[in-house]
């Protein structure tokens, strides 16, 4: 009984071990986030820049529903928002050489246009909910 359970411990080590060595499984550390001495690759900067639109963009769009502002200006001003905080992030905080990744383009496009999608939705519904 008890080398049947040492041995499926085993097992379910060595079946996380060859996840991770596959690329199925990347632990993922908060601390990480903002340390400029650990290794990205593409993928991992690009989900973590995504998310970081997308929160960013949820905020503005309650806010801006909230507060009520209407015109196209507050988009405007959402996108330089949502870029600079992408750009500062990448480029001052984790000091990454963006050519390893594409170029600048590449970094603030990532995770644009479903962002831009939900600001407005956000914006939209709290600007509907709260006032009228």
């Amino acid at each position: 009984m008890k080398e049947g359970k040492s041995s499926a411990k085993l097992n379910n080590n060595n079946h996380q071990q060859q996840q991770h060595q596959n690329g199925h499984f990347s632990p993922f550390k908060l601390a990480k986030l903002l340390d400029p001495e650990a290794s990205w690759d593409k993928d991992q900067l690009g989900d973590v820049l995504h998310w970081i639109r997308q929160v960013v963009a949820l905020v503005c769009g309650l806010l801006w529903g909230a507060i009520p502002l209407v015109g196209g200006i507050w988009i405007a001003l959402f996108l330089l928002i949502s870029s600079g905080i992408i750009y500062v992030y990448y480029g001052m905080i984790l000091k990454i050489d963006e050519d390893d990744f594409g170029g600048h383009g590449t970094l603030l496009q990532e995770g644009l246009f479903a962002s831009i999608t939900l600001f407005l939705l956000s914006w939209i519904l709290m600007y509907s909910l709260a006032h009228f």
